[in-house]
């Protein structure tokens, strides 16, 4: 397990007691349940990175085919 750092977060009143409630309800650490949703807004955030590097990529592709298949019908005249 890596090591633990605190950390200071001012957050709005109603998310803090909508932790409180989760905290009590699933008998788990107010730090545990920010943690996850650190965790999970990273995980997004990567996810939503790599898809735009793929949608990138794909436009990349797309253009190296349509240059290819010009230049074919070039040679082809």
């Amino acid at each position: 397990m890596s090591a633990k750092k605190k950390v200071s977060l001012t957050i709005d009143e109603e998310v803090y007691e909508a932790i409180e409630r989760a905290s009590k309800a699933q008998k788990m650490p107010r730090s545990r349940i920010a943690e996850d949703a650190l965790r999970l807004w990273l995980k997004k955030q990567t996810e939503s990175l790599m898809a735009k590097g793929y949608e990138e990529m794909a436009e990349e592709e797309e253009s190296m085919a349509n240059m290819a298949f010009e230049a074919q019908r070039e040679i082809l005249k």
